[in-house]
């Protein structure tokens, strides 16, 4: 192969667990798997939206570290959006003119 190496499109994932979670994504779906268990043990399962509450942990959790394509789960999309939305945007002009956006003097 002339000396040529090829790296492999998913080698990060050697690093992950099961090649998709990290330890705080499986901390974090345990925690609301574990609150939810807990509230379907605590609380009367016998009304509907009852039931729905005490599940809604483990749906969020789960939720959260669900793997998309391009990032790595949903928390991560959302922490992105935040940081992108929430801090000040500095784009510095660096165009085709010879001036960069100054003045040209003649």
């Amino acid at each position: 192969m002339d000396n040529s190496y090829l790296i492999p499109a998913n080698s990060k994932k050697s690093i992950l667990i099961f090649g998709v979670f990290n330890t705080f994504d499986l901390v974090l779906f345990g925690t609301g798997l574990g609150i939810s268990f807990l509230l379907m043990m605590f609380l009367p399962i016998n009304n509907f939206w009852i039931a729905i509450l005490s599940i809604t942990p483990g749906i969020i959790c789960g939720f959260l570290v669900f793997p998309i394509p391009n990032y790595h789960n949903v928390r991560t999309v959302i922490k992105n959006a935040w940081i992108f939305y929430t801090t000040r945007q500095r784009y510095i002009w660096k165009g085709w003119c010879a001036g960069d956006g100054e003045a040209s003097k003649k």
